[in-house]
């Protein structure tokens, strides 16, 4: 496993980054009218066997990330799960491209990374205190 103790500042900009990237695949793009949020893994699993086996590789990106920053094994496995989910259902024609649209799998891996990360803040924290 990686060094756990990234500094603040790469760590910060790794979390920017993936975030980015999740709004990107997940909620770029707002459908007038209704206003709900597609991104470009919407847009591009339309295209049948294509279009998700692309936006496998962000997630794959994203799980590299979280284990640079230390983010538990736990983490990284809902991670490619989400993301297996992401690519076999999303894969479906009709029914994956409206699973694509409301299961929002890179928006629910950066939540589980910020939560394992600020999980790491507080644990650090109270260590912190605990010793010194």
């Amino acid at each position: 496993m990686p060094s756990t103790s990234l500094p603040a500042a790469d760590a910060a900009d790794r979390m920017a980054q993936i975030e980015r990237v999740a709004g990107l695949l997940d909620t770029r793009f707002r459908i007038p009218g209704i206003g709900i949020r597609v991104g470009w893994d919407s847009i591009l699993g339309l295209i049948p066997g294509l279009g998700d086996a692309v936006t496998t590789v962000p997630a794959g990106w994203m799980m590299w990330q979280g284990y640079q920053m230390g983010a538990r094994k736990r983490t990284l496995a809902r991670m490619g799960v989400n993301a297996a989910i992401d690519l076999f259902v999303g894969g479906i024609p009709v029914v994956g491209d409206v699973f694509d649209v409301a299961f929002k799998s890179h928006k629910r891996n950066l939540a589980l990374l910020q939560d394992d990360m600020q999980r790491r803040i507080i644990h650090a924290r109270s260590e912190e205190m605990a010793h010194g």
